[in-house]
């Protein structure tokens, strides 16, 4: 039987199936779930700055200052000596996660200010989390703001951060960095463990009919898992940080494909949210299956042989590889030529 173990984070892991952050992990039934099916860690759902500081005004507004203007309402505040803030609603579950589950627990911060990263970092190391995701989600929408100031950005959040928790800390990025692989040696530098390739970005939409912007949420598809397979393969002998793919996995074909690329592990959620906890199963059989099929001893043995330093021609996974799919490629029957 082939031996599946990892190592992501500096944790050793049963697999390399990792449910990443998703509106499963809310739950604690349906992390339990999730562990019976076979996951080796959980990413909790996200902690947001934005709602924190959203609840904290709130707060700041109807609680504490009701009596402005109203000096004899004073006495009918209401009382919030017990009032649990969303913050302290997600400390909670983490630590309830931490006493249930066997399997290592990762806290998934998504901040915005360098004081915010560093406080919240503190919180959720102090309620037992294994591990910390940060969850860089920033667009770049200003002309004024440069590609170099944005990569500051990203490394000044993880140093901050990192003189102040003991936790191994990834950094979860998009693809949208002219130079990748630049960018993670400065995260290498400033303290990382390892990086989530990619994050997801939700795009706004247009409603034609009331002219509207609108969010729409779109689940992952299996062709997603093509940009994490590059990336992945060209990262792997330029970094010794542990690397996992997020986005795409929905069955064993691009699980395998990207632990051969290179990655440590794969996260795992538009599959599960459409198929739910068993679909895990189903992709950690069919993993054990083709790895005994052709003699793979480990996961371990296969992880990286295909990244772009093991390859004959590393040129596959850049722009050679582009040349060659459009000079292959046969138009469809009737198709103008």
């Amino acid at each position: 039987m082939s031996d599946l173990s990892t190592t992501y984070l500096g944790l050793q892991l049963k697999n390399p199936l990792v449910p990443s952050s998703s509106p499963l992990s809310k739950k604690l039934d349906a992390a339990l779930k999730l562990e019976d099916a076979g996951a080796a860690a959980l990413v909790a759902h996200s902690l947001f700055e934005e709602e924190l500081h959203a609840e904290a005004n709130m707060a700041d507004r109807f609680l504490l200052h009701g009596e402005i203007g109203h000096g004899e309402a004073d006495s009918f505040l209401p009382d919030h000596g017990g009032y649990q803030s969303h913050l302290d609603q997600y400390l909670e579950h983490i630590a309830r996660l931490k006493t249930r589950l066997s399997i290592p627990v990762i806290a998934s911060l998504n901040g915005v200010s360098l004081t915010g990263w560093v406080d919240l970092g503190r919180e959720i190391q102090q309620a037992g989390a294994d591990a910390l995701e940060l969850n860089v989600y920033h667009v770049a929408a200003d002309a004024h703001f440069s590609g170099e100031a944005v990569e500051a950005r990203y490394v000044s959040l993880l140093s901050e951060l990192h003189g102040v928790v003991n936790l191994p800390v990834s950094m979860k990025l998009s693809p949208f960095f002219s130079s990748l692989p630049h960018l993670v040696k400065h995260l290498e530098r400033a303290g990382a463990r390892g990086v989530s390739l990619f994050n997801r970005f939700y795009q706004p939409d247009i409603d034609l009919e009331t002219l509207k912007m609108v969010d729409t949420l779109h689940l992952s598809t299996p062709e997603e898992a093509l940009l994490r397979i590059r990336w992945i393969a060209i990262l792997r002998g330029q970094t010794t940080l542990t690397l996992a793919a997020t986005g795409g996995v929905h069955g064993y074909e691009e699980a395998m494909k990207l632990l051969l690329a290179g990655a440590d592990v794969v996260h795992l959620a538009s599959c599960l949210l459409l198929h739910g906890p068993e679909r895990l199963t189903r992709i950690l059989t069919d993993m054990a299956l083709w790895m005994n099929e052709r003699e793979y001893t480990s996961v371990t043995q296969l992880k990286g042989s295909m990244s772009q330093k093991n390859l004959p021609d590393p040129s596959a996974v850049e722009r050679a590889s582009y040349i060659r799919v459009l000079d292959n490629y046969t138009p469809a029957r009737g198709a103008p030529a």
